[in-house]
C-alpha cells in the first residue's frame, strides 16, 4: 500500500510539473472581467444576473454571505412549462478566488458554513438547495421532474449563471446524499467543474444485491461492540408490546400520525431495524460504551432510550417523513436503497423486515423503479472519472457499496478514513493519502503552489480552520438516509 502511495504521489509531482504551463505562478489567478465589474459591489453583481434575487443578507467575518432564489425550468427539457424559486446561498471570498458549490442533496442550510474544499482552497462556497425540498419545490409538484439529470441541470444553470462572476476554477462537492448529487452533476455535465470532491457517496449499482452490507455488519468494530448493539435491537423487538405502548403515548403527546408507513406497529419495528446502522452511520467505536451493555436485564426505559437516541421514534411517523418525501421517491425511483439481514434475530420477531421506499412516500405520489440509472452513473465513473477524489469512512456502512475506479479514469481517487463514521473527511485519511488529497485539490482549483506542485506533501490547507465557520460533524439526517 505505502508503495502505490508513493507511487501515487510521484504521478502528482508529474502532473503537477506538466499541466499548467506557468506552474510557478499558479496560486496567482488571472485578473476576471472588466474594470467596471470589478467596481461594482458584489451584491449588485449577483442580483444583476436573470432569475437571481435576494431573500437575505448575512454578516460574517471576512466574508459576504447571500441567501438567494434562482428562477428554474421546472422541466429542463421543456423550458416554457413553467418555472419554481430554488434556493441557493453564496458565502463571498474574493472574486479572484476559486468557487466550491456544494450541495447536501437535501435542504439548504441558510447560517455562513465553510465546506472542507472551501477552507482547503480558501475560496468562494456557492450551495444549492435540492429540487423539491421545500421551499424549492414546485407548485403543483409534477413528481416526475424530480430525477438526477434534472437536478444536475439546476446545477448546470446556476454555474453557467454564476460564472460570469466567478471565473476562476470551480470544484463541486458535498457530502452523502451530496457526494451522489456531485458525482451525477460529473457524469452528465463533465466540462463544468475543474474537480470534484464526493464524500461517504453510496453507489447502489443493482438495488436487489445488498450482500456487501450483510458483509460489512458482521465485520464491523469489534465483536463485543456488535454483540451489544444487536442484543439491545433484539431486545426492542422481544419487548415490542410494552414498548409500543409507549410509543403510542409518545406519539399523542406530540401529535404523531402513521398514515404513510401504515401503522404505528410497522413505524416501531422500521426504528428498531435501523438502529445498529444508525450507530454505524454517527457514532465512533468509542461510543459503544454507552450502549446497554446487559440488554436482557435493562429496563424498558434503557432500551427505549438508547434506541431514541441513535434511531429516533420520531423518524417514520407522517411528520418525520413528510420533510424527506424527495429522498425517499429518488430512492425508490433510482438511487436504490439497502436492505440488510438480521441472523441474530429470531424470524418470528421480524414481521415485516426492512421496508422498500415505498413505504415512506405518500400513495399518491407514483413511483416506478429505473433500474439502468445507477448502472449508467457507476459504468461512467469507472470509465471516465477524471479530476475525482471519493473519501469513505472505514466504519460507514454507506461506504459498503461505494464508487469506485476503472481503467479509464484519470487523476481520480479513493480513499478511506480509518475508523471513521459517515463524518469522514480528507482531515482525517492517513497522512500520504491525506497529502495527497489536498495537493490534488489545490491544482484542480489552479491554486497549488510551486512548493506544492514540485513536492505534494508540502500540501495544506490555504485558510486557517474556524470553529464556527467550518463544518466538520457529520451532517445528522434520520437513519437509513444518506
Amino acid at each position: 500500500m505505502r508503495k502505490a502511495l508513493r507511487w501515487l504521489l510521484a504521478l502528482a509531482v508529474l502532473i503537477g510539473t506538466l499541466s499548467t504551463a506557468g506552474a510557478a505562478t499558479a496560486a496567482q489567478p488571472e485578473a476576471t472581467g472588466s474594470a467596471s465589474a470589478a467596481d461594482t459591489d458584489i451584491k449588485d453583481r449577483l442580483l444583476a444576473i436573470p432569475g437571481m434575487s435576494l431573500i437575505q443578507e448575512k454578516p460574517y467575518t471576512g466574508y459576504r454571505f447571500f441567501v438567494l432564489n434562482y428562477t428554474q425550468p421546472i422541466d429542463h427539457r421543456h423550458p416554457s412549462k413553467g418555472t419554481f424559486q430554488q434556493r441557493i446561498t453564496v458565502l463571498h471570498k474574493d472574486t479572484s478566488r476559486p468557487t466550491v458549490f456544494y450541495t447536501g442533496g437535501y435542504n439548504v442550510s441558510t447560517t455562513p458554513s465553510r465546506r472542507e474544499p472551501t477552507q482547503i482552497v480558501d475560496g468562494n462556497q456557492v450551495s444549492m438547495e435540492y429540487r423539491f425540498f421545500n421551499p424549492s419545490r414546485p407548485d403543483p409538484a409534477d413528481w416526475s421532474k424530480l430525477d438526477i439529470w434534472q437536478a444536475a441541470s439546476d446545477q448546470h444553470r446556476i454555474f453557467k449563471a454564476l460564472k460570469a462572476v466567478y471565473g476562476q476554477k470551480w470544484l463541486s462537492t458535498g457530502g452523502s446524499k451530496g457526494g451522489m448529487t456531485a458525482t451525477y452533476y460529473e457524469r452528465f455535465y463533465p466540462r463544468d467543474m475543474d474537480g470534484v470532491v464526493a464524500y461517504v457517496a453510496p453507489n447502489d449499482v443493482v438495488n436487489d444485491e445488498d450482500s456487501a452490507y450483510d458483509r460489512f455488519f458482521a465485520n464491523v468494530g469489534t465483536k463485543e461492540c456488535r454483540d451489544k448493539l444487536n442484543a439491545v435491537q433484539r431486545e426492542a423487538l422481544v419487548r415490542r408490546e410494552p414498548l409500543e405502548k409507549k410509543y403510542a403515548a409518545y406519539a399523542a403527546d406530540n401529535g404523531y400520525t402513521f398514515t404513510t408507513i401504515g401503522s404505528l406497529d410497522k413505524a416501531y419495528e422500521a426504528v428498531v431495524l435501523d438502529y445498529v446502522w444508525g450507530f454505524w452511520q454517527y457514532s465512533l467505536l468509542s461510543d459503544c460504551d454507552a450502549i446497554p451493555a446487559d440488554a436482557a436485564h435493562a429496563t424498558d426505559d434503557a432500551i427505549w432510550d438508547s434506541v431514541d437516541t441513535i434511531s429516533g421514534f420520531s423518524a417514520y411517523a407522517d411528520q418525520g417523513l413528510e420533510t424527506y418525501t424527495p429522498y425517499y421517491y429518488q430512492a425508490g425511483t433510482q438511487l436504490g436503497a439497502p436492505t440488510i439481514h438480521f441472523p441474530y434475530i429470531e424470524k418470528k420477531l421480524v414481521r415485516y423486515g426492512y421496508q422498500p421506499p415505498r413505504n415512506f412516500v405518500p400513495r399518491s405520489i407514483p413511483m416506478k423503479f429505473q433500474p439502468g440509472a445507477m448502472r449508467d452513473v457507476d459504468g461512467w465513473v469507472r470509465h471516465h472519472a477524471r479530476h475525482m477524489l471519493f473519501v469513505y469512512g472505514q466504519n460507514d456502512p454507506w461506504g459498503a457499496e461505494r464508487f469506485r475506479l476503472g481503467a479509464g479514469a484519470r487523476d481520480s481517487y479513493v480513499f478511506a478514513a480509518p475508523g471513521l463514521n459517515h463524518g469522514a473527511n480528507v482531515a482525517g485519511l492517513v497522512a500520504d493519502e491525506k497529502a495527497l488529497a489536498t495537493a490534488r485539490i489545490l491544482e484542480w482549483a489552479g491554486v497549488a503552489s510551486t512548493a506544492v506542485q514540485a513536492d505534494p506533501s508540502a500540501a495544506k490547507p490555504l485558510a486557517k480552520y474556524d470553529a464556527k465557520l467550518d463544518r466538520r460533524d457529520v451532517d445528522r439526517e434520520p437513519t437509513l438516509r444518506p
